[in-house]
């Protein structure tokens, strides 16, 4: 969920139209956005961000046959707006992950498009700011989930996960916002995982950047615990809670709540000033279409105490689902 001016846009993955995960040659039903004037609705019916038949100009297929094809799908659409950085020109930039871009040639699974405005249309042919562009990425090059971590007047930055690696990784986004510089950092606090659903924001208070993610990580779950890390800097000094003990969970201070209200992290978003959580309630399904969305704000208060310090430990982030 993002605001632009005095609209909210909800941006999501379809499924209506019959898409089930891994099956082959099931129907992709593409990105939908939908839009209200306050967070708590009423939100209009989604509309798509670009035909999911059009053609998607790196595999020179069908958006439908590289999303449905192989039933990897297509997910995690994301809109940031060039506002305060970069060319600084108000245009929109929707960004997405193809696993199967991943899986046919080892190339990272991103896409970039532009876009005329908030709600769409993105993608070549669009008039105003149409495009499409596959990002050079060094340090997220992977097919894994994405978020994308913003700060008023900076470049973004994408924190991603690594298929196979178990890790984090934090690349800035080029001036187009359309690719990566190279600049960021491999294995965020060198935790290991399988971790995903990552995002992130600038806490202006403690002037810490936090992130958090689905820890450990799995498919369409209901109910994984929830981790994060922080540092002062987007590009070094992460640290997430560590444990002792034989035997140990290596998370086990980091998860500060068991299982996500129920569902599963996807990323966080600034809404106002407030960072959010957002949560999907999945249902265990191939298919997800009644699946809800649930956002639930984030408060960083940072706490003392280590592991093995002998006193009682709360965690600096709580859900109150």
């Amino acid at each position: 969920m993002k605001r632009f001016g005095d609209t909210y846009f909800l941006y999501g993955s379809m499924y209506a139209c019959g898409y089930e995960w891994y099956v082959p040659n099931t129907p992709w039903c593409g990105f939908g956005v939908s839009q209200a004037p306050t967070p708590q609705g009423p939100w209009s019916a989604p509309q798509l961000l670009f035909d999911p038949t059009s053609w998607d100009p790196w595999s020179r297929r069908s958006w439908q046959a590289t999303c449905g094809g192989t039933g990897q799908g297509c997910f995690n659409p994301k809109v940031i707006q060039r506002s305060g950085w970069g060319p600084n020109d108000g245009v929109y930039v929707l960004w997405f992950n193809a696993p199967r871009h991943y899986s046919d040639s080892n190339a990272n699974a991103y896409n970039v498009m532009g876009c005329a405005g908030p709600a769409g249309p993105c993608g070549p042919g669009v008039s105003p700011n149409g495009s499409y562009n596959k990002p050079s990425l060094g340090v997220c090059a992977g097919n894994g989930d994405f978020g994308l971590i913003e700060r008023p007047n900076q470049r973004p930055a994408i924190v991603c996960t690594m298929p196979g690696a178990t890790q984090l990784n934090l690349e800035e986004l080029n001036y187009s916002g359309s690719g990566g510089t190279g600049q960021g950092v491999r294995k965020v606090a060198n935790m290991g995982g399988p971790i995903e659903g990552p995002g992130g924001w600038w806490d202006e208070a403690t002037q810490q950047y936090v992130l958090t993610y689905s820890d450990q990580g799995c498919g369409y779950c209901a109910g994984t615990p929830i981790g994060y890390a922080t540092s002062p800097s987007l590009y070094s000094g992460w640290t997430a809670p560590g444990n002792v003990g034989w035997g140990a969970p290596a998370y086990g201070r980091r998860i500060f709540n068991g299982n996500s209200c129920g569902g599963q992290p996807r990323t966080v978003t600034v809404l106002d000033g407030q960072p959010w959580q957002i949560i999907d309630l999945w249902l265990g399904t191939r298919n997800e279409t009644a699946a809800p969305t649930h956002l639930v704000p984030l408060d960083y208060q940072p706490q003392p105490g280590l592991a093995g310090d002998g006193q009682v430990w709360r965690p600096p982030l709580t859900l109150d689902c």
